[in-house]
């Protein structure tokens, strides 16, 4: 892309100054060297560049220490996110992104990532946010959530804050840690956990060290029907989705038209249809049963590893390196193979069939055909489940150099990370001109399962493990930061903080010439990519000005290839009149270009995928309630099963006239210690941004289609070619809440000590503006119009207070703790009639585990994850097919946990 000569210009100048920086920070180390300071002993602590002790911390931190995934009983990194109260993350689906990490609701893209400080490659496809199922878990040491948003130090991207996975520094001896996860109900959705860490050497005793670490997880599928109670015809009726029994669609046996009666009728409407793939419809009709092929969790698995080392050069000059690989797979199902039309062409069976009905295939005869040709609607139960196998495989290589010269702390550092991506058809998918070669040839049976020389046709259209899309993104970075006290106030000394950092992102993404092939997929072949340089300095400067007061105000100047320069200044206050009480507050701005995904990823000019829910066409299928599917009525000469109450093609991909989305931030808090053993910290948070980069949510087109009309691409004779949904700069957001923390601990007694906890988020406001002009509309407490975008078409889920309560016992060598995650009640989506209006209820899960550690090497924990079997919430939504929250709660229901460690 050909820049403007302001930011050609710009770039040389900021690159120049970076250079400049480096070389008088360089100076003043080597002079600073000769006077012969004594050593730091303060650390530095996520969302500065200043060393300090971490009981300083101006800015709102939460800790989450890895002893804690073990009393919590996690078994993974989506474990630890789901239980944040700031968090708005959504549970782990078929999607293939994996697990991402969405802080106050403002949408995964706005959260950033650390590993150590330093960055990630991000996902391969979006290319704008971390997956961190491929961040090993058994090397964890903590996790740092910096909660008051766009940071001057690590990028002014983090608009909704910054997660910062510590790793261990080092480790002795071996160690060997087994899980397991049983549910209690039958079905899938067990788990089982192995980790293996081995290391050797002490930093301190022999000059340096090294450990390294495997940690794999799997998960089996959870079938729909394992848990059939969650959505039966009684509970979805209760809510106001009573299953419809539609007429045609897509089934075994199939339904079929022809050219003059577009009446869908079916051979075996009337005897019986055939179970279990399909149940009776209305008008003598068979329909897919939903209930066959449901997937409730689907099943994944994750294989990491990690290792580092490190060298101390002198006693103020430490070199680590370290190096992460994580691979993951996700199989996504879906209803099974449909024959759909080729290049306008529909799925045609000829009189000449011997399985037309009446025919030597013993089809019955049905009456009036008179050899007609037939248009079939036919799911291909022979082949199953369509699944789909996502592949993803994260590394990343990085070299730390960090020590002290003279007055000056400093470290510097290279990252290296490779994100790869590559998408299969695991099963039950075929090239969809096979499908139709083979109806007209007449070796397949749409109208039954397939006699022999069915099957082996279909084995030679199958596309069983071929790849049909290729995706890699790469992160490139070195940063440079230096600190060091200038002089004294009264409070302490004045310390400053210098840096800078160049790094490369691209992005490459490959949708292969198959995917056009299989018809089902809906897909078609596309190429995209993109890269992206930022080269950025920042300072900070830390001010004690008194004993009690402390100000610290940072900038940061990023120079983005693709947009020009952006400064973003946080500014930040410490105010601690007495021991027992301290005030908190800062502010800031922030900027975020769009993704390489959003701006350069593939365009094609018509439908790439299909709507996640079901909709009445608003033209084609008028009458209805707005936004309420199967409440129209098909115009004549349409098949109802295709223009009402059906899933329609949709457009998505990159926009190449997005612009960057911009925020302004504060926080003010408070935190005291009533007594010795207690504590409470409060602080309110306030987001603003404009021009924000999303995707409009289904819903908005369907209740509003007269405003939202132009974005209908119709064919010409009327049905939807595809809805434009592609990202775009929509309004502002306004997001604002307050974060509480509390924790006690009770008079040490002979039965052990207790301690209780408390960490919550209530939110004050949310509002979403679709368009600039445009009333804001709350998304407190209910479905709103707030999207996941490129992650989900499920709308953020944003409850007004969320908290994690932990009660803990110790004794010796026993540890308990109980855990509550509470999400408050919520306002159904009620799309639906509205004598069945309706609020979710408060979601409550209650976990019990026990660690004992009084054998000799070995750690035993037990515990019951969901202990009183709490079913997810029942939601109205069309989204979730299943009627129930599946993005915010499990349908597993109460499971048993074990996990041992042996260490020697």
């Amino acid at each position: 892309m050909k820049q403007p000569a302001q930011q050609r210009s710009a770039q040389p100048r900021l690159l120049l100054s970076a250079i400049t920086v480096a070389v008088l920070t360089l100076a003043n180390q080597a002079a600073a060297q000769q006077s012969g300071e004594g050593a730091i002993t303060r650390v530095e602590v996520t969302g500065s560049s200043i060393k300090r002790l971490a009981t300083e911390a101006s800015l709102p931190v939460s800790t989450v220490k890895a002893e804690d995934f073990i009393k919590q009983g996690m078994t993974t990194l989506a474990d630890v996110m789901m239980s944040l109260p700031q968090s708005a993350s959504l549970a782990p689906s078929n999607a293939g992104s994996g697990t991402n990490i969405n802080l106050r609701g403002l949408g995964v893209n706005r959260t950033l990532v650390l590993l150590n400080g330093r960055r990630m490659a991000n996902e391969a496809i979006a290319d704008g946010y971390a997956n961190l199922d491929v961040i090993p878990m058994s090397a964890i040491a903590r996790v740092e959530i910096l909660r008051d948003g766009a940071s001057s130090i690590y990028g002014s991207d983090a608009i909704g804050g910054v997660v910062n996975f510590i790793t261990k520094t080092s480790f002795e001896g071996l160690s060997l840690t087994g899980q397991a996860v049983q549910p209690e109900r039958n079905g899938g959705g067990d788990e089982q956990r192995a980790a293996i860490t081995w290391g050797k050497g002490n930093l301190e005793r022999d000059g340096w060290s090294f450990y390294g670490t495997i940690d794999a997880h799997q998960r089996t599928r959870l079938a729909s029907a394992d848990r059939a109670d969650l959505s039966s015809n009684e509970l979805l009726t209760s809510i106001g989705r009573a299953p419809t029994l539609g007429t045609g669609g897509n089934a075994t046996p199939a339904n079929f038209t022809t050219a003059t009666n577009k009446t869908a009728q079916n051979p075996y409407g009337s005897t019986g249809c055939l179970a279990p793939y399909s149940i009776s419809g209305q008008k003598g009709t068979c329909i897919l049963n939903a209930n066959e092929y449901g997937t409730a969790l689907y099943a994944n698995q994750q294989v990491t590893f990690y290792a580092r080392a490190a060298k101390k050069l002198s006693e103020d000059h430490v070199i680590t390196m370290d190096y992460s690989r994580g691979e993951e797979f996700i199989l996504g199902t879906k209803n099974p193979t449909n024959a759909l039309a080729v290049n306008g062409v529909a799925a045609i069976l000829p009189s000449t069939s011997k399985w037309y009905p009446g025919k030597a295939g013993g089809v019955p005869a049905v009456a009036g055909l008179n050899n007609a040709p037939l248009t079939v609607t036919w799911a291909v139960a022979d082949l199953g489940l369509a699944t789909t196998k996502d592949v993803q495989l994260n590394q990343r290589f990085a070299v730390s150099d960090e020590g002290k010269l003279g007055a000056w702390d400093y470290k510097a550092g290279l990252v290296i990370g490779i994100s790869n991506r590559d998408n299969y058809y695991y099963s039950g998918y075929v090239k969809g001109q096979g499908l139709l070669d083979g109806l007209k040839g007449g070796q397949l049976n749409p109208f039954g399962l397939q006699d022999a020389d069915g099957r082996a046709y279909l084995d030679t259209i199958k596309v069983d493990g071929q790849k049909n899309r290729t995706s890699k993104s790469t992160f490139t970075g070195i940063d440079l930061t230096a600190s060091r006290s200038l002089m004294d106030l009264e409070g302490g000394a004045l310390a400053l903080a210098l840096g800078a950092d160049l790094h490369r992102d691209t992005t490459e993404d490959t949708k292969l010439p198959l995917s056009g092939e299989v018809t089902y997929a809906n897909s078609a072949p596309s190429h995209g990519e993109g890269q992206r340089n930022v080269a950025a300095l920042f300072a900070e400067l830390n001010m004690p000005l008194t004993k009690t007061l402390e100000l610290n105000a940072a900038v940061r100047d990023d120079h983005f290839s693709d947009f020009g320069n952006t400064i973003n200044p946080k500014i930040s206050f410490r105010y601690e009149p007495s021991k027992q009480l301290m005030f908190r507050g800062s502010a800031n701005t922030g900027f975020r270009a769009p993704t390489l995904f959003d701006r350069y990823g593939y365009r094609l000019p018509g439908a790439t995928g299909l709507t996640a829910a079901k909709w009445d066409d608003p033209v084609l299928c008028p009458g209805g309630t707005p936004g309420v599917a199967g409440t129209g009525k098909a115009l004549p000469g349409y098949v109802a099963s295709t223009v009402c109450n059906t899933t329609l093609p949709k457009q998505t991909g990159s926009n190449p006239d997005l612009v960057p989305e911009k925020s302004k931030g504060f926080t003010l808090g408070t935190v005291f210690e009533p007594t010795s053993s207690s504590s409470i910290s409060l602080d309110y948070w306030n987001i603003k941004m404009t021009d924000m980069l999303a995707n409009l949510p289904e819903q908005v087109y369907f209740l509003d289609p007269v405003k939202y009309a132009s974005y209908f691409v119709r064919n010409a004779d009327g049905t939807i070619n595809y809805i434009k949904n592609t990202t775009m700069n929509l309004g502002g957001q306004k997001a604002a809440g307050i974060d509480v923390s509390a924790a006690y601990m009770f008079p040490k007694t002979s039965y052990g000590t207790f301690k209780v906890s408390l960490d919550g988020t209530y939110l004050t406001q949310f509002d979403n503006q679709l368009d600039k002009g445009s009333p804001y509309v709350s998304n407190v407490g209910q479905f709103g119009l707030a999207s996941n975008g490129t992650t989900s078409s499920f709308p953020i889920i944003t409850y007004r207070w969320k908290h994690t309560l932990k009660l803990n016992w110790a004794a010796g060598n026993w540890n308990s703790q109980l855990t509550q995650n509470y999400n408050s009640k919520y306002t159904d989506q009620n799309l639906v009639a509205q004598q069945y209006w309706r609020n979710i209820n408060s979601y409550k899960v209650w976990n019990l585990t026990t660690t004992y550690s009084g054998f000799k090497n070995i750690s035993v924990t037990a515990g019951i994850t969901n202990l009183f079997n709490v079913n997810p919430p029942v939601t109205n939504s069309s989204l979730y097919s299943f009627g129930y929250l599946s993005s915010a709660a499990s349908p597993i229901g109460r499971a048993y946990n074990v996990r041992a460690t042996y260490s020697f």
